[in-house]
């Protein structure tokens, strides 16, 4: 049996100290304006020395259970995503369920970079398929500033760090106390081609580049990207998917009330929206302030949304993403 799922808390987290274009451009020979008129991005936050991704998580998630009305031991399972945990092992979740005080959980990692949340939600639906009484905490925290090379200019000015969580329950558990909108999940759709994965990729320290006691970190331990294919495969895939998600529920991009992809760079962002026939104004944008934080940027940009009163009740809303793997996907909400 089909238990449709339902989100009903929303929380999330940014570091306090602000990079700006300022603080990046003449370390490049770039200038502010440059970077904004490539990017759209303004600023990004940059997580303290000592301060962990999963702290960041623990924030946001603390947040997503007191707008949800709850308490963590509501918690059933623990999902993750990100690709920047604070270790290889203990997973990022086991972590989390220890900051919030929680045993004998379901606690796992998602690794689907910039499309985790999506992969998580799709995750999420299913543990709610077979326990409809089940609390599915998903959050998603990035320590993007850690594996940024900053003597690449071509890296160096995307990334940001934060942290995005939600409560994913039954509809009959979504009548909690909360003072936050909930959202029924109508329907989602991935895709991966793992062919082309190298275009985006963090390698060093791993099984395929492995270090040895005392060698030197090299560049294969930052982000690595082919910009321009990136882009070439963000708008062709997050459209695509987008146009087939709308299609088999009997919509088009005019009965969506409000678009929020992905906050990587303003020109995918704005180039995916036309082709779909989304005018700016149904477009939701942060990516000025934070950059692109990965996992971390749909369920941030959610939260936002709510808060500042953009995203109310009774919309119908459009997420899409794209990240290394290659990974992408979309999902419908019903608020």
């Amino acid at each position: 049996m089909n238990h449709p799922s339902t989100i009903c808390g929303f929380g999330s987290h940014v570091p306090e100290t602000v990079v700006t274009n300022d603080d990046i451009a003449g370390r490049h020979s770039l200038t502010p304006e440059w970077i904004v008129s490539r990017t759209g991005i303004e600023a990004r936050r940059v997580a303290a020395p000592g301060h962990t991704g999963t702290d960041m998580a623990l924030a946001a998630s603390l947040a997503a259970l007191q707008g949800a009305g709850r308490s963590a031991p509501a918690l059933t399972h623990i999902l993750y995503a990100t690709c920047t945990p604070d270790a290889a092992c203990p997973s990022a979740a086991c972590v989390l369920a220890g900051k919030l005080g929680l045993k004998n959980r379901m606690a796992v990692d998602i690794n689907a970079a910039c499309a985790g949340f999506l992969n998580g939600l799709e995750l999420a639906r299913a543990l709610i398929a077979l326990a409809p009484d089940a609390c599915v905490l998903l959050v998603a925290s990035e320590s993007l500033s850690h594996r940024c090379n900053w003597e690449d200019p071509g890296t160096a000015v995307l990334f940001g760090d934060g942290a995005g969580a939600v409560l994913v329950t039954g509809p009959d558990a979504a009548t909690a106390s909360g003072s936050a909108p909930a959202a029924l999940v109508t329907d989602s759709l991935l895709g991966t081609d793992g062919g082309k994965g190298g275009l985006l990729r963090i390698s060093g320290g791993f099984s395929a580049s492995p270090y040895a006691l005392g060698d030197v970190v090299g560049p294969d331990y930052f982000i690595r990207m082919d910009g321009g294919l990136v882009y070439k495969h963000a708008v062709r895939n997050m459209t695509s998917c987008c146009q087939t998600l709308l299609a088999r529920n009997g919509l088009s991009s005019a009965d969506v009330d409000l678009f929020i992809p992905h906050q990587a760079n303003l020109r995918i962002i704005e180039a995916v929206g036309k082709r779909l026939g989304i005018p700016q104004e149904r477009c939701f944008l942060n990516v000025h302030k934070y950059g692109n934080t990965s996992a971390a940027s749909i369920p941030l940009a959610l939260d936002e949304a709510i808060r500042e009163g953009t995203l109310v009740a009774g919309m119908r809303v459009l997420l899409t993403s794209f990240g290394g793997g290659l990974t992408w996907g979309a999902a419908l909400l019903q608020f």
